[in-house]
């Protein structure tokens, strides 16, 4: 029988994978480099720890040269003693090598642009010029005792030769690691495998890769880039940097975790809390079908794919969410089948009758149709909304219109059924919820008198199309009082449903006031 070639005969006949393969996550120097967003130094203290703590290699704090709030924020990090190695960026420039030095850092990525596009229009320097600069930069930082990593900015785009000559002079001046760059992302995955390759065979150093994402490929460009030998790989959490990002945290040490079976020692469970805390720090929200910590990356609605999931969680998600510290959710919505159901309600402890499940079911099904997305909240509230129903009330609801128009106070027509007779009023008010509660108190007068002490009105979700939840506390003459809580589209009909729900209670817990 033909079978496919499984990772592990895959990585021994066409990959070369390095021994070690360190992750020098950049979020804090590239990702702050995210239009819009600015981290305060105690802001990247907090990311800096939780980067220490998932067990990342390398930890790049910034750019010292910069400011002086960069140098600062270097400072402190490096005075937490981390285990993670701190790298400061420079220019080829033995100031901003002191600037690293004066930041209390050890390790310096020094860059400049290679490409024929920089040296003309950016640098406005030869080719002689630029490797003087870098070869000059690269032996100042040896000589203070700085470890060294040389990236040839836009690497991608550099003539082969070139690239080739200043690799190799950086070489000969004294730089640890070499980094590649494809800082507009213009690599595929094919050429990089051709490029990464044919470096590995003609340089004997160690070699890093900084991949952006302009066209939505870092993340496979750099697992092509480690198939092929490197040794590092340049990432920042959630993606973040300029433009559209580069290669993900996240999404990097899981597919090599998962689909290639490299454990890089890395703590995994932290990556959800991690990303959570840098999209609350720089302003920057994820996409809900972000890969790995989106929120909807193990969420389910859909009865087929839920019903696979309640049996074997493997049937719908190639890793459990507890290995990235993420949670499942099964969403309810049109799509919601049986089982989903049944699984929420039991999760919040609800017993329905039958009659009652298909009446919360069709309910689902229903807000759904109308483009609503049901959260547990809502269902706990509709589900209680129908418990509530099952009990015989001496006061129902049987009609209801209102009336507005400019600079008239709205006009609330109600329809009540108090013990079997039908009565109907109007009232006014200052708004509809008023109008319509004017009008109840002036229908059960008779019945009993009521004070409306307490009125909430919330919004389950966010949108126009939310469900409202009003909750009321009604109190009688003798002083007893009685909660009253309603879920529904609409407000006005909620505000009374609650408020006859309270009423209710009252005339049913205290018959002979």
């Amino acid at each position: 029988m033909m079978t496919f070639k499984n990772i592990e005969t895959l990585k021994n006949e066409s990959m070369n994978l390095s021994d070690k393969i360190y992750i020098f996550d950049t979020t804090l120097r590239d990702g702050e480099q995210t239009p819009g967003v600015a981290l305060t130094v105690d802001e990247k203290i907090q990311i800096a720890q939780k980067l220490n703590n998932l067990g990342v290699d390398k930890i790049e704090v910034g750019f010292p040269a910069s400011s002086k709030g960069e140098i600062k924020s270097s400072k402190k990090i490096k005075a937490m003693d981390l285990d993670s190695t701190l790298v400061g960026l420079s220019r080829s420039l033995q100031g901003d090598v002191d600037a690293v030095l004066d930041a209390d850092l050890e390790y310096v990525h020094i860059f400049i642009g290679t490409s024929p596009l920089h040296r003309d229009y950016k640098l406005k320097m030869s080719k002689s010029e630029i490797i003087s600069k870098a070869v000059d930069t690269v032996e100042y930082a040896k000589d203070h005792g700085l470890t060294v990593e040389f990236s040839a900015e836009d690497a991608t785009r550099t003539e082969k030769g070139f690239l080739y000559d200043i690799i190799s002079q950086v070489i000969d001046a004294g730089a640890d690691f070499i980094d590649i760059p494809d800082t507009v992302g213009v690599l595929t995955p094919v050429v990089t495998r051709e490029l990464i390759s044919d470096i590995k065979d003609s340089f004997n150093i160690p070699l890093s890769v900084h991949f952006h994402n302009d066209f939505g490929l870092a993340t496979a460009n750099t697992l092509t880039a480690i198939e092929c030998g490197a040794n590092q790989a340049h990432v920042t959490v959630n993606g973040l940097g300029e433009r559209t990002g580069n290669c993900s945290l996240e999404e990097l040490v899981m597919t090599l975790k998962s689909a290639y079976d490299i454990d890089l020692g890395l703590d995994t469970t932290r990556l959800y809390s991690l990303s959570n805390l840098v999209g609350r720090l720089t302003g920057v929200k994820m996409p809900v079908n972000k890969p790995i910590v989106g929120d909807n990356a193990f969420a389910h609605e859909s009865g087929i794919h839920v019903h696979g999931i309640l049996n074997n969680s493997s049937t719908y998600e190639p890793i459990s969410p507890e290995m990235v510290g993420h949670s499942r959710r099964i969403v309810l919505g049109k799509h919601t089948g049986a089982n989903a159901l049944k699984s929420k309600l039991k999760e919040n402890h609800i017993d329905l009758t039958e009659e009652q499940f298909y009446k919360v079911f069709n309910e689902i099904k229903s807000l759904g149709d109308s483009g609503k997305c049901v959260t547990d909240d809502d269902l706990v509230a509709i589900a209680i909304t129908e418990l509530a129903s099952a009990r015989e009330t001496p006061i129902e609801i049987k009609g209801l219109s209102i009336s507005m128009g400019a600079n008239v106070s709205p006009t609330a027509t109600v329809k009540l059924e108090i013990d079997g007779v039908e009565k109907e009023t109007a009232s006014t008010g200052v708004g509809p919820v008023d109008a319509a509660l004017n009008a109840i108190g002036d229908l059960i007068e008779d019945t009993l008198h009521i004070e409306l002490e307490e009125y909430n009105l919330e919004a389950i979700n966010g949108g126009t199309d939310a469900l409202a939840d009003v909750f009321v506390i009604c109190s009688d003459p003798s002083g007893n009082k009685a909660t009253g809580r309603s879920i529904n589209q609409d407000i006005v009909m909620a505000s009374i449903l609650a408020v006859l729900d309270s009423i209710n209670k009252l005339l049913l817990i205290y018959p002979n006031q």
